[in-house]
């Protein structure tokens, strides 16, 4: 299998690499920072894949669009994880802005141009697409707003809503799409993280979910399930209680 991965550079993202690169995927990976990508790279490497890797910002469009291009002209794509994304910090203007462009439009970037790959590949006798799998990194925070962290929930949330909705929009085309909602899982985000951690999950042990889910076409791949099921009920309660509730939850200040 050919994997394309954004946010390859650490936590669920380098985790994922790895994981695929032991199962002998053949792997497309991006990141901001070189340093770390291409540590994970040679990690990948020397496992006995082929791995290319590009420093990308996923906010850039056209550069989004070329590397698509670009990858696929070597080895067709057959799954992408939109997973680069990050957390918010200080709910600064300038931090709020920064999250919903990473997490929503550069994310949209990288899932418009894999659906115009996959649709590129159709053949005049197929009313169906060749391949293609996109998965897109949400998080159980997108079960609901969350007090919180305000930007970050919005951002997963609409990040798992339009996953499931695609699902269900693009299936006559035979592309696959999953929203992967986990919760705290090691990063470089969560080792910042000061509030608690309930449920906490090592990044190889929550890769190796997510790849067995994703064998399965499993259409919302979240876990654990004790958070779940909580992110679940909390967010059909009437909106006084849940505002309430998600009221007394320490800040997520990281």
């Amino acid at each position: 299998m050919t994997t394309l991965i954004t946010g390859a550079s650490s936590g669920i993202g380098e985790a994922l690499s790895i994981a695929s690169a032991k199962r002998g995927d053949n792997l497309f990976l991006c990141a901001r920072n070189p340093e770390r990508l291409h540590r994970v790279a040679e990690d990948c490497r020397k496992l006995g894949v082929r791995v290319e890797e590009k420093i990308l910002d996923i906010r850039d469009e056209e550069g989004v669009k070329a590397w698509l291009d670009e990858a696929e002209s070597i080895l067709p794509i057959e799954r992408v994880f939109a997973n680069a994304g990050v957390s918010t910090g200080e709910e600064t203007e300038e931090n709020v802005r920064n999250t919903f462009s990473i997490n929503v439009n550069g994310t949209m970037n990288i899932v418009l141009c894999a659906i115009g790959l996959a649709r590129r590949r159709k053949r005049p006798e197929d009313e169906k697409a060749c391949g293609m799998q996109i998965l897109v990194t949400s998080s159980i925070a997108g079960y609901g707003p969350l007090a919180s962290c305000p930007s970050y929930s919005a951002t997963k949330s609409c990040l798992k809503t339009w996953a499931l909705a695609l699902r269900g929009a693009l299936k006559k085309e035979g592309i696959k799409v999953s929203a992967i909602a986990p919760g705290f899982v090691r990063s470089r985000i969560t080792d910042k993280n000061t509030c608690p951690m309930p449920f906490f999950m090592e990044a190889d042990k929550a890769a190796m979910k997510i790849l067995r889910a994703a064998d399965k076409n499993v259409g919302l791949i979240a876990f654990p399930w004790p958070m779940r099921f909580a992110s679940y009920f909390a967010s059909i309660l009437p909106w006084r209680l849940n505002e309430f509730i998600t009221g007394l939850m320490p800040a997520k200040i990281i």
